[in-house]
């Protein structure tokens, strides 16, 4: 029924402008804006829709993953911008936020939201 649909995801915040601050500037999305809601436009034709919502809870999972070559540059990177990574008790994670005990290397932020996104390399 769907299989030759262009699916699309979506999430929401609690201010719009911050997230169009966050994405286009912070993190250098490409971003546009219509009837107060945002579209990222992301690598590989898949827009994703960032809508306002007043009961807006953050997500407590990962609703973003950043593919990157070197994530030690990447975090490096987002720090100088002022991103602060996340840090969980039940994961063990270096000095700068990045895990490493097996699978992709992986660092988890969040938006101004709250919802959680990451950066993470294949090894």
């Amino acid at each position: 029924m769907f299989g030759t649909t262009k699916a699309f995801s979506g999430f929401s915040v609690n201010d719009i402008p911050a997230a169009k601050a966050f994405y286009s500037e912070t993190l250098g999305l490409s971003v546009s804006e219509e009837d107060g809601m945002l579209t990222l436009h992301v690598t590989g034709d898949r827009d994703i829709l960032v809508y306002p919502k007043a009961d807006h809870t953050p997500a407590t999972y990962t609703i973003l993953n950043f593919p990157v070559d070197d994530i030690d540059k990447a975090v490096d990177q987002l720090t100088e911008r002022g991103v602060r990574f996340e840090r969980y008790d039940q994961i063990e994670m270096d000095e700068k936020g990045i895990f490493r005990g097996g699978g992709p290397l992986i660092a988890w932020f969040t938006d101004p939201a709250g919802n959680v996104l990451s950066v993470l390399q294949e090894q």
